[in-house]
C-alpha cells in the first residue's frame, strides 16, 4: 500500500495521475488525518506531500509554517518509524539549503534558509535525519527545484500568459542560468524509490539536467504558442531603476521580481542520477514545451 498526504495539491495530482496510468495505486492521507495518525493507518509507503508552499503575497504568519512543514512531518515520520511501513519519502525544498547559491547547490552545502517556509523544512529533514532508523527501512528527502507541469499556477504560468498577451520580454540584458523540474520528472524519481530496493537513505536533490537561462524559457514558451519570441534588450541600470521605482509605487515590476527572474540557481543532480543509473524520461526544453502545452490546452 502507498500512502500520499498532500494528494489534492499541485503535485500530489501529478503523481496520483501518473501512478495510476501504471496502475499503482494509492491511498490518500488527509490533511485533517495528518496531526493525529496512529502507526496502525500506514503501511507499506508513504509519500509526504503535504505543506505549506510559499506565500508570495507575505500574508501567513511565521507560525504558520512552521505548524505544518514541521510539526505535521514530525508527526507523520513518527508515526512511519511505529509502524509496518519500510518507506518514507518526503518532499522537502531547495529553499531549505538557501535563497540564492554560487556556483551548483548540492546535498552537502551547509544549509542556511533565510524565510520561515525554508527554516521549516529544513526542521523537518533534521527531524527525520535526527531519528533512530529501524532495521528493514529507509527514508527519502528529495529537494526539488522549482516544479512546473500541468496545471502549476507558478511563476512559468504567470510568465506564460505574459507572452500570450503579446508583450515583449525586457530582461534579455541579464545572464541567468537556473535549474527546473518537469513534475513528470519528479514523479519518475519518485516511482524508481518505490519499487527498487537498491536505493539508499537519504537527501537527494532533484532537478532537470540542464539549467536554462530565463531568455530560453521566454523562447520554449513562444515555440509552443506559435508565436515569434519578442525580446527587449534594456539596459540592465534602468531595469533596475525602474524596478526600484516598482517598489514605491508597488509596481509588476520590483526589486524582488526582478531577483527572481534573473538571478542564477542551479541545482545538482548528479547524487540521484548516480544511484537510479537511468536518465530522467524529459530534457529541461522538452519538460518546458510539455507545461506550455498544458497551459494552451487548460
Amino acid at each position: 500500500m502507498i500512502h500520499i498526504s498532500g494528494m489534492s495539491g499541485f503535485v500530489g495530482d501529478n503523481l496520483d495521475r501518473y501512478l495510476r496510468a501504471r496502475n499503482i495505486y494509492a491511498k490518500r492521507i488527509s490533511r485533517g488525518e495528518l496531526g493525529c495518525i496512529t502507526s496502525s493507518q500506514i503501511s507499506g509507503s508513504v509519500i509526504h506531500l503535504a505543506g505549506k508552499a510559499h506565500d508570495l503575497k507575505k500574508t501567513s504568519a511565521p507560525e504558520q509554517y512552521y505548524a505544518v512543514n514541521t510539526d505535521l512531518t514530525k508527526s507523520i515520520y513518527s508515526a512511519f518509524l511505529e509502524s509496518t511501513a519500510t518507506k518514507f519519502i518526503f518532499i522537502s525544498s531547495v529553499k531549505a539549503v538557501a535563497d540564492s547559491i554560487e556556483g551548483k547547490l548540492k546535498e552537502d552545502n551547509f544549509p542556511f534558509p533565510k524565510t520561515d517556509y525554508g527554516k521549516s523544512k529544513l526542521l523537518a529533514e533534521q527531524y527525520i535525519q535526527s531519528q533512530d532508523l529501524p532495521e528493514g527501512k529507509s527514508f527519502y528527502i528529495l529537494r526539488p527545484c522549482m516544479i512546473h507541469g500541468p496545471n502549476n499556477k507558478g511563476n512559468l504560468n504567470l510568465l506564460y500568459n505574459f507572452i500570450s498577451k503579446g508583450f515583449p520580454y525586457p530582461l534579455v540584458a541579464f545572464e541567468n542560468r537556473r535549474s527546473f523540474l518537469c513534475v513528470e520528472n519528479l514523479c519518475f524519481v519518485i516511482r524508481e524509490i518505490l519499487e527498487r530496493d537498491d536505493i539508499p537513505s537519504g537527501v537527494y536533490n532533484v532537478a532537470d539536467d540542464d539549467p536554462l537561462s530565463t531568455t530560453e524559457v521566454v523562447q520554449l514558451l513562444s515555440h509552443s504558442l506559435e508565436k515569434k519570441p519578442r525580446l527587449l534588450n534594456l539596459s540592465p541600470g534602468l531595469i533596475r531603476t525602474m524596478a526600484r521605482i516598482g517598489d514605491f509605487l508597488r509596481l509588476p515590476l520590483n526589486s524582488e521580481k526582478l531577483q527572481k527572474l534573473t538571478e542564477n540557481y542551479m541545482v545538482d543532480n548528479s547524487k540521484i542520477k548516480t544511484v537510479l543509473k537511468k536518465e530522467l524520461p524529459l530534457s529541461a526544453r522538452e519538460g518546458i514545451l510539455k507545461t506550455a502545452l498544458s497551459f494552451k490546452n487548460a
